[in-house]
């Protein structure tokens, strides 16, 4: 019973407080990082160095996601938008693969938009594709890194990942999400890269959630 009371206590309480700590102490370390990040971002995109975007945050409120530029705006004959590849900038593909795009989030912690440690946002427009289970990822604030990212990354389908996201929400807790952080730091220092940055967003446009199966078969 005791220990069911820090749980409240902490994901009440103690989890912003974590978040507010966790934020300051890594927007210090890393702000000569991200000056030159933004720096290198300004001259190879002519002076555009952010993207912000909306997510949906807890109780899928609408929130702007801070996320450094890592594309041109290259078009095509047509008009459309290059493939996210060939857009990809030489220094925006630096910034992916060193997760330095997540870091800038620490802004979004600070003003209680994010937490370090939950269920990755995506984008509003998926909203409506949730079943009811899956939907109560958005009970707790969305995370840098979450339980899904550390467990599988993208080789996870998004019906697994969903199910880790659940089970986060049920059992957050100090304890895990020390080891959530610990798991995320061990894998980005191992050179493993938990893909939080990639946009794998097209893949559940052509799956569904309630299934785990791709439409086009």
């Amino acid at each position: 019973m005791v220990f069911r009371s820090d749980e409240a206590m902490y994901k009440q309480f103690g989890k912003r407080f974590f978040d507010i700590c966790g934020a300051c102490c890594g927007l210090f370390i890393a702000a000569p990082v991200l000056v030159l990040a933004m720096v290198a971002l300004a001259l190879a995109n002519g002076g555009k160095v952010f993207f912000p975007q909306e997510r949906p945050g807890l109780g899928g409120r609408p929130f702007r996601i801070l996320k450094f530029k890592t594309m041109t705006d290259e078009v095509d004959g047509r008009g459309e938008l290059l493939p996210d590849e060939a857009r990809l900038t030489y220094v925006g593909r630096i910034i992916r693969k060193t997760s330095l795009d997540e870091v800038l989030q620490l802004v979004n912690v600070l003003k209680g938009d994010m937490s370090l440690i939950g269920p990755r946002p995506l984008l509003v427009r998926y909203l409506s594709r949730y079943t009811p289970t899956q939907a109560r990822r958005h009970e707790v604030r969305p995370g840098i890194t979450g339980l899904a990212q550390v467990k599988g990354r993208n080789a996870l389908d998004w019906r697994h990942r969903f199910r880790y996201d659940v089970f986060y929400v049920d059992h957050v807790s100090l304890s895990l999400d020390l080891q959530i952080l610990l798991w995320t730091v061990k894998t980005v220092l191992g050179g493993k890269g938990v893909e939080f940055s990639k946009d794998v967003s097209w893949e559940f446009l052509g799956r569904d959630p309630r299934s785990g199966h791709s439409k086009a078969g």
